[in-house]
């Protein structure tokens, strides 16, 4: 006979939760490291219960104590970006958890789970839903449909999750979860996993199977090439005379950085990163030649335009990487693509390489062994890179302004920062100059998310990481004042927690990249700077009289304001000396100067305007999207 516990469904999810894992290459992790969270009517009596019973066990000594920390957040956004960039942290083999009360609390996780799951990370949402017996109807926060009564807020988390469920009763909950385990361990459809909880439901009993909670390891698979598409690759590459790697995140997450670095060395393929894949080859590789795309730099983004051959590896091709189908400009280009998701493989009319991405690289490396490219396009690629290189200092030197450049800080960081130290960013700016000018000397060291771009992201994804690195490593967010002013809260969970991250708040009064694009695309840096409104009735007056740097102290961080590079520097070891939160607060001039542009971004520009400016800028964008095309 089947041996049961009685549970409610909550505590049953709770109990689960703590006994999964993962492996890979013999190396066992638990799969959730806790559970982040905000208690609401939807899940205090459920979620919130069951998690108090599992902390209080704990800590009485009851070894078959669910262990799963519990971390209360200010925001529900935030919440699931610390899971995300938790999880990035981890190379997608260890996540969070996170539970939110129904209606605003589960909509507020909403953006964080289209965050996750276009850039591939795995998250557990748990949301609370309303009631599945209908008798307390309509609920608080609920929303009504005429259309259908099943449907609840939580049916927005559909398109953003690659994996979806509401349980209505306690025996839909062990084949929900494990489905859902499945997803979030699996490399080629992992993202955001939601499983909506109906408030009743989570404190209903059920009599669940025992087996339901023993431990579970979840074997992430490196699949190997299968032998005729390597060898199809194989041809394509010794056919090819300019070829050149484009590096993505799967490179990172599937620990293939030496595999990298040595398939470059054995080849001389110069090797060109994405934003999620810079650091997957350290700068100073001699085939490494960095950033390409719209936010690339010269040497890369010159290789993409005469590539014969592009080899794409653990890559989405996003549009920027790709200059919006423009910056691969050979008319016989052709595309090799290893990634583990066929959907990516695909993607360019590529010869597709469905495989890990560190099994791929291995094999493609040994069944290229004794051939190479040639030594002049060698030379070629070192020389770019060294040009480049040269432009990244002058970016990072002092320039004669009365506030620094933007540029300046991060030249400053990329000094001051260690191999193992992470720095975070997100939109804006700032991650086109990063991309163009950070020298990654690890794959650990750069930390963007660019695949959602999410103003809001960087102090809460901080978080994150500091729990996923530890103590022994600085966790340095860069924060303009735009996305600032988005989802600062969090800091208050960091002193709640006694999390110690350096933050680096840069305040230039405005939006600099949007404001650049406005004013390349003919809308006059329109709406993109925070001044008064004045008596003209447009927003032209003085500069919003708010301090950045006042709110920070006040949600419990240390702020050391630095005029200039110097004092910043001075600042930056002080707060690498302390145990606390400490927000480095500096402004810079909105308008740079910035790296030079090497690549074009489609952005369309109004057909018709009275503007002059719009229409000199309409016909220069006509004259750039000649260009594009697709790759057939």
């Amino acid at each position: 006979m089947t041996q049961t516990v009685r549970l409610t469904v909550a505590q049953a999810v709770i109990k689960f939760l703590a006994n999964q894992y993962s492996e890979r290459d013999g190396e066992e992790q638990r799969l959730f490291a806790g559970c982040f969270g905000i208690f609401g009517h939807g899940n205090v009596a459920g979620i919130g219960q069951a998690l108090l019973q599992a902390e209080l066990q704990t800590l009485d000594g009851d070894s078959d104590a669910p262990d799963l920390p519990y971390v209360l957040v200010r925001n529900e956004q935030g919440a699931v970006h610390a899971a995300a960039a938790y999880a990035k942290t981890k190379n997608r083999m260890q996540t969070w958890a996170v539970t939110s009360s129904i209606g605003p609390g589960a909509t507020n996780m909403v953006t964080g789970a289209a965050l996750a799951t276009t850039n591939r990370l795995p998250v557990l949402l748990l949301p609370s839903d309303i009631f599945s017996t209908r008798y307390p109807d309509p609920v608080l926060q609920q929303l009504e449909d005429p259309r259908s009564l099943d449907i609840s807020v939580n049916d927005a988390f559909k398109p953003v999750s690659r994996y979806w469920d509401r349980i209505n009763r306690p025996e839909q909950l062990a084949p929900s979860l494990l489905a859902a385990m499945r997803v979030l361990t699996d490399p080629a459809e992992t993202g955001a996993a939601t499983i909506c909880l109906p408030q009743d439901v989570q404190a209903e009993a059920y009599d669940f199977p025992v087996d339901l909670f023993r431990k579970r390891v979840w074997h992430v698979a490196r699949p190997g090439p299968e032998p005729a598409a390597l060898a199809r690759a194989v041809a394509a590459i010794k056919a090819s005379k300019r070829p050149l790697v484009v590096a993505g995140g799967g490179v990172i997450y599937a620990g293939a950085s030496e595999a990298l670095r040595t398939f470059a060395q054995a080849t001389g393929i110069p090797v060109s990163d994405t934003q999620a894949g810079k650091g997957a080859i350290n700068f100073d590789h001699r085939m490494a030649v960095g950033g390409v795309g719209s936010t690339g730099g010269a040497a890369a983004n010159t290789l993409a335009r005469e590539a014969d051959l592009v080899i794409g590896v653990g890559t989405r091709y996003s549009d920027f990487t790709t200059a919006s189908h423009t910056i691969f400009a050979n008319p016989d280009v052709r595309f090799v693509n290893v990634n583990v998701m066929s959907f990516d493989a695909a993607k360019h009319s590529a010869e597709m390489v469905v495989a890990d991405a560190k099994a791929a690289l291995e094999a493609l490396t040994g069944e290229l062994a004794g051939w190479s490219t040639d030594e002049a396009y060698q030379a070629r690629a070192e020389q770019l890179d060294a040009d480049w290189q040269q432009v990244v200092d002058t970016c990072y030197a002092p320039h004669d302004q009365e506030l620094p450049a933007q540029t300046e800080v991060f030249g400053a960081l990329n000094e001051l920062l260690g191999d193992q130290d992470v720095v975070i960013n997100a939109a804006g700016s700032m991650p086109g100059d990063l991309q163009a000018l950070w020298r990654a000397r690890t794959p650990e060291q750069y930390h963007l998310e660019y695949a959602y771009s999410c103003m809001g992201y960087e102090i809460p994804a901080a978080m994150g990481v500091k729990l996923a690195v530890g103590d022994d490593h600085e966790v340095v967010a860069i924060v303009g004042d735009g996305t600032y002013q988005m989802l600062p809260m969090e800091i208050a969970t960091m002193a709640q927690e006694g999390i110690k991250v350096i933050l680096v708040l840069l305040q230039n009064h405005g939006f600099a990249s949007i404001g650049a694009l406005s004013e390349s695309r003919g809308s006059q840096r329109f709406g993109t700077r925070y001044k008064v409104r004045s008596t003209t009735g447009r927003l032209d007056g003085a500069d919003v009289p708010f301090d950045l740097a006042a709110n920070a102290a006040s949600w419990g961080a240390d702020v050391l304001t630095c005029n200039g590079i110097a004092e910043f520097k001075a600042n930056y070891a002080r707060a690498a000396a302390s145990d606390r939160t400490t927000v480095l607060y500096i402004e810079t001039n909105l308008f740079g100067p910035n790296p030079p542009g090497t690549a074009w971004w489609d952005v369309p520009v109004s057909q018709v305007s009275e503007l002059e400016s719009t229409r000199k800028a309409y016909g220069e964008y006509v004259a750039e999207k000649a260009a594009q095309r697709h790759y057939l």
